[in-house]
């Protein structure tokens, strides 16, 4: 039972073949999927996705929120609007989170004041709703750290976490798991291996983030898409850090969720 913290399936690269997307993960032993909607023009599409596939991937679930990338083109009103989306979706039994939403400040041309505003606000609507929330973590480390000290939320995923040992601590110490996917397959990744052998194993969440942070093997293919069934290959070089089964670490995987992102239970 392997469960993929972070896919992005409502992507346009899967729009030709989801189907067949989502029945390779099934093969792989891939029964559980988070989709975190990344802006408000997507979420009625996320949720229909969700519905649509739950047969085929039994915990299969989303979260709602307006991705750092996106606050450009966002507006004000799109708190508004997120915060109506929460209340209609808070009784579905496959919403379990705000998200995905965070501060990238990798990308040096977006408005940090304004990713700042809309990750404070959606803050909020995860504090007022007690839902976690799915946090995109890119070079704002310290500052993301700033925030959830000043807004009190639950706790949730840090996805793709590539900080600092005592950046680690600090989001452990407020209730996140540290999302680690492909980047862990390469070799020149020693700093993310490390982290990998850190912490206690209760500290950790597997991901893919597809259609991104492609795997080692798929560099010398001319299609570098991700996808959620190469979910078990990328949990082999996390296993082999820990010095850990993979029947194991799929368990554990599936525990940590849980216990971040408790409205899982109901998929159970």
């Amino acid at each position: 039972m392997w469960f993929d913290t972070h896919c992005h399936i409502d992507a346009p690269e899967f729009r030709d073949d989801l189907s067949l997307v989502l029945a390779r993960a099934a093969e792989q032993g891939v029964t559980g999927i988070l989709i975190p909607a990344v802006q408000v023009a997507d979420y009625d599409r996320v949720v229909q996705i969700v519905d649509q596939w739950s047969s085929l991937i039994p915990q299969i679930c989303f979260s709602l929120g307006v991705h750092p990338l996106y606050t450009p083109q966002a507006q004000e009103v799109d708190i508004k609007i997120t915060r109506q989306a929460i209340e209609k979706y808070l009784d579905h039994p496959r919403f379990v989170a705000v998200g995905e939403i965070g501060l990238d400040y990798f990308v040096t041309h977006l408005d940090r004041k304004k990713q700042e505003w809309f990750f404070e606000e959606q803050l909020k609507l995860a504090r007022d709703f007690h839902l976690p929330i799915v946090m995109h973590v890119r070079k704002s480390q310290d500052q993301l750290l700033k925030k959830l000290r000043q807004i009190k939320v639950t706790g949730g995923i840090a996805h793709a976490f590539n900080g600092s040992f005592v950046q680690a601590q600090q989001f452990l110490e407020l209730n996140f798991l540290l999302g680690f996917g492909g980047t862990m397959t390469y070799d020149r990744s020693l700093q993310i291996k490390r982290l990998a052998k850190e912490f206690p194993i209760e500290s950790y969440a597997l991901e893919t983030d597809s259609p991104d942070i492609p795997p080692s093997w798929l560099m010398d293919e001319a299609v570098k898409r991700n996808e959620p069934s190469y979910l078990p290959r990328i949990a082999q070089s996390f296993a082999k850090e820990r010095s850990i089964s993979l029947e194991e670490l799929a368990i554990v995987n599936f525990q940590n969720i849980s216990r971040v992102l408790p409205r899982l239970h109901q998929l159970l």
